[in-house]
C-alpha cells in the first residue's frame, strides 16, 4: 500500500531523498528570546568544556578519563582501579538522570547541553553564516559553478573549520592522557617525539572534521543511541516541543496568510503555512508533523513560528513546550508514576554512592602470599612466610614513615629493603616482607591474619591475609 504523500515523513528520515541520496539541510539563521537563551547556556558549556581538563582541585585535574591507565578524575576527586564500582554507579546515575529528564522533557538535553549541538550550532554553524550567508546564499553558493568566489570562500571555512577541529582535538586529548601531559608532549618535548600520540591527536582531528563539515546533523538522526531511545521513553505526557494542531488546523485546515481577511469565520487555522519552522530546523523536519526522532528539541521552530505571529496579529505559542496531553486535551502536566520509579532509583542510586564514597578509604592496602610459596621454619618453634605487598595512596599528600604491625597474632613482620618507607601521593608502593609467627600462636595449618599499615603511629589501614603453618599444629 503506498503511503500518501503528506505521511512520507514516518517511512524515512527528513535527510533522506526519495531516490536513497544525502539531502543536504540549509537551515536558516536562527533569532529570537530562545535562541538568545541557548546561546548564553552554550557559551558557558564551551567556555566550561574548553577549560574544564586546565582546572586543578589540589593538585587534581578536574575531570580525566585516563582509560589507558584506568584513572579517572571527576570534580578532582580521583578515581583508581579499585574504584571502578564506583565510576560504574556514578555513570548508572547519570543514565537515569538523562533517563528521567528525558520522560518528563524529551529530548532536550541534545538541543541545550549536548557537545555535539553546541560545537554545531554555535560554532561551527555561525562561522557558515558568516562565509556563506543565510540559508538563500547558501543554497546559490552551492549551485553556482566553482569560480573564484566558491573557492575562496570554500577553502577559507574547510581551513577554519580544520583549526578548530585540531582545537578540539588536543581538548579531547587532555581530557584523555591529562592536560599536563599534553603541555610537555606539545611545548617542552615537541610533538614529533611522541610519535603515536600525534597520530592519535591526527585521527581525532579528522573525525571531529568529518563529523561537523560533513556529517552533522547525521549524528543525532543516525548514530546517536539516545535519540533513539526517546522512541521508548516518551509518552504523551512528556513536555516536548509541539505544534498546536488544535489552533493551527482548526475546521478548515492551515491556509496561507491573506491581508483584511476574517480568518475566525473562515474557521481555517492559526497556521499561515509559511514553513518558516521548517527552513530553520537544523535535522530538516516539519514539527507540524508532530514528534518526530529527528527532532532535537532545539527551540528554532518556536522562535521562528513566534516572530511570524507577531507579523500577523495572532497570538504567539503556536510552537511550544507542551505535552500531547496538554494540547488535547489541555491537561496540565503531572508527576507520573514513570517519573515517580525512575526518581525512586536516582534517589536510592545517589545514596548508594553517597555512602560508599563516604566510607571509601584514602589509603587501599593488599597483602597477598607470594604464589608458589608455602613456608619456611626458622628454628624450632617460628613459622615464616612471604608475601607482596601493594599500597595505593589516593591522596593529594604524600604518606610518611610507613610500616606494618600484626593486630590478630604476636610476631613480627619485616619488609624486604627497608623498614619504613614513604608513600608518594596519588601513587603505589610496592614490596616484598615476610611474617614470622611463634608455632604456639597458630590455631591449624591456615590463620586468617589481620594487618594494621601505620604511618607513624597513626593506623591508616587494615587488611587481612592468609597464613600457612604445618598441619600438626592444628
Amino acid at each position: 500500500m503506498d503511503t500518501p504523500t503528506n505521511e512520507k515523513f514516518r517511512d524515512s528520515i527528513g535527510t533522506v531523498t526519495d531516490e536513497g541520496k544525502r539531502a543536504w539541510v540549509y537551515p536558516k539563521k536562527p533569532s529570537g528570546k530562545f535562541y538568545t537563551y541557548r546561546k548564553w547556556v552554550s557559551y558557558v558549556l564551551l567556555i566550561f568544556l574548553l577549560s574544564a581538563p586546565f582546572i586543578k582541585i589540589n593538585g587534581n585535574q578536574l575531570f580525566l578519563f585516563n582509560v589507558l591507565e584506568r584513572r579517572f578524575n571527576i570534580f578532582g576527586a580521583p578515581f583508581w582501579p579499585q574504584d571502578f564500582h564506583l565510576f560504574v554507579i556514578s555513570m548508572l546515575i547519570g543514565v537515569v538522570f538523562v533517563t528521567l529528564f528525558t520522560v518528563g522533557f524529551g529530548r532536550i538535553f541534545c538541543g541545550w547541553i549536548c557537545p555535539q549541538t553546541i560545537f554545531m550550532e554555535m560554532v561551527f554553524r555561525r562561522i557558515e553564516y558568516w562565509i556563506d550567508g543565510d540559508r538563500g546564499a547558501q543554497i546559490r553558493l552551492d549551485k553556482q559553478p566553482w569560480n573564484a568566489e566558491k573557492i575562496k570562500k570554500r577553502l577559507l571555512k574547510w581551513f577554519i573549520f580544520f583549526v578548530i577541529s585540531f582545537l578540539i582535538a588536543n581538548v579531547f586529548l587532555a581530557y584523555l592522557i591529562g592536560s599536563d601531559q599534553l603541555i610537555q608532549y606539545i611545548f617542552i618535548d615537541g610533538p614529533f617525539a611522541h610519535v603515536s600520540t600525534l597520530i592519535s591527536l591526527i585521527i581525532f582531528t579528522l573525525v571531529f572534521y568529518f563529523v561537523f563539515a560533513w556529517f552533522r546533523e547525521q549524528v543525532c538522526i543516525i548514530a546517536c543511541p539516545y535519540g533513539r531511545l526517546q522512541g521508548v521513553l516518551l509518552d504523551s505526557k512528556s513536555i516536548v516541543v509541539a505544534y498546536d494542531y488544535k489552533r493551527g488546523e482548526k475546521e478548515a485546515g492551515r491556509a496561507k496568510f491573506k491581508k483584511n481577511e476574517d480568518r475566525p469565520a473562515t474557521g481555517k487555522g492559526d497556521c499561515i503555512d509559511c514553513f518558516q519552522c521548517v527552513h530553520v530546523c537544523p535535522t530538516g523536519i516539519d514539527i507540524r508533523n508532530g514528534t518526530q526522532l529527528e527532532c532535537v528539541n532545539c527551540t528554532a521552530c518556536i522562535d521562528a513560528c513566534d516572530h511570524m505571529m507577531e507579523k500577523v496579529n495572532l497570538p504567539k505559542g503556536l510552537i511550544r513546550y507542551a505535552s500531547e496531553e496538554n494540547i488535547a486535551k489541555k491537561a496540565k502536566f503531572t508527576f507520573t508514576p514513570r517519573l515517580k520509579g525512575y526518581t525512586v532509583v536516582l534517589v536510592i542510586l545517589t545514596g548508594i554512592l553517597s555512602g560508599m564514597l563516604f566510607l571509601r578509604n584514602d589509603v587501599e592496602a593488599n597483602i597477598l602470599r607470594l604464589p608458589g610459596q608455602l613456608y619456611e621454619r626458622k628454628g624450632q618453634h617460628i613459622i615464616s612466610n612471604v608475601y607482596t605487598f601493594k599500597l595505593i595512596n589516593k591522596t593529594t599528600e604524600a604518606i610518611p614513615d610507613v610500616h606494618f604491625k600484626l593486630l590478630s597474632h604476636q610476631g613480627t613482620i619485616e619488609v624486604v629493603t627497608h623498614k619504613n618507607f614513604i608513600v608518594p601521593k596519588q601513587g603505589l608502593a610496592e614490596g616484598t616482607l615476610f611474617i614470622e609467627i611463634n608455632s604456639a600462636a597458630l590455631s591449624g595449618d591456615k590463620d586468617n591474619l589481620r594487618i594494621g599499615v601505620y604511618s607513624s603511629d597513626t593506623l591508616i589501614e587494615t587488611t587481612t591475609t592468609a597464613f600457612l603453618g604445618p598441619r600438626s599444629y592444628r
